[in-house]
């Protein structure tokens, strides 16, 4: 079992709407990727998989947030994600939304603060 709160960076690495910070986190003794990003001057962390079909979202690392920033985009099948909630706001996802990861800000850092034990 992994120590938390677990530093995943620093807060001035993340921009609103703009390039997200990679991670990975355990789940059933895998290495899960996830991401967090800022939107709306509060940070966000996700599994780093579609709700339609689990591959990984981001066009190229970091890369999450469609081109008018406000939605994070599937780069595999172009759904869209609400930053601030995960929920499938459009495409084959409709109705479904992406895996919370709790993370807090403090200190000028952002912090992974518990475990994911299944999904």
């Amino acid at each position: 079992m992994a120590d938390y709160p677990r530093l995943i960076c620093a807060s001035a690495q993340l921009e609103n709407a703009a390039t997200g910070v990679r991670f990975e986190v355990t789940i059933d003794d895998a290495q899960v990727p996830a991401f967090v990003i800022r939107f709306h001057n509060k940070v966000h962390a996700y599994l780093n998989r579609c709700a339609h079909i689990p591959v990984e979202m981001d066009w190229q690392p970091g890369d999450f947030f469609d081109i008018s920033g406000l939605y994070l985009v599937c780069a595999t099948h172009g759904a869209l994600y609400l930053p601030d909630t995960g929920y499938c706001a459009s495409g084959r996802c409709a109705g479904k939304g992406l895996t919370t990861v709790a993370v807090q800000e403090r200190d000028g850092n952002i912090y992974l603060i518990e475990e994911i034990h299944h999904v």
